[in-house]
């Protein structure tokens, strides 16, 4: 029903900025609360932000090292995370995904997913 395309990942310097980039196609955009999450090699799915289906409520993981903000642009069907003081921690493959219940941190509440954008900080 819903298709998600992320972009934007790439090698980027410790300390720097990157912005990725979701776009959705298929159902109505706006139905959906929207996450962003990570994986990193031989570890779990770990929450990194999720906004509400409005783009008015944002939530954010409370363990993470790097700055983030998500932000949306409904009207373009697009989903926006943008990442600050980047770690070699957060090397990772993100991924952008729709839950059409509610806004949270679990994988398992999220009805679809993205194939993922890389990201790797340089140290």
């Amino acid at each position: 029903q819903v298709q998600l395309v992320e972009s934007g990942g790439g090698l980027v310097q410790a300390g720097g900025s990157l912005r990725l980039s979701c776009a959705a196609s298929g159902r109505t955009f706006s139905s959906y609360h929207m996450g962003w999450f990570r994986q990193a090699p031989g570890q779990g799915r770990e929450f990194v932000a999720a906004i509400s289906r409005s783009g008015d409520n944002t939530y954010y993981a409370d363990a993470l090292n790097s700055q983030f903000t998500i932000s949306s642009e409904r009207a373009k069907n697009r989903v926006y995370l943008q990442m600050n003081s980047l770690k070699p921690e957060g090397t990772a493959v993100y991924y952008c995904a729709a839950d059409a219940f509610r806004i949270g941190d679990r994988t398992r509440s999220y009805d679809y997913w993205g194939q993922g954008s890389k990201v790797t900080v340089a140290s």
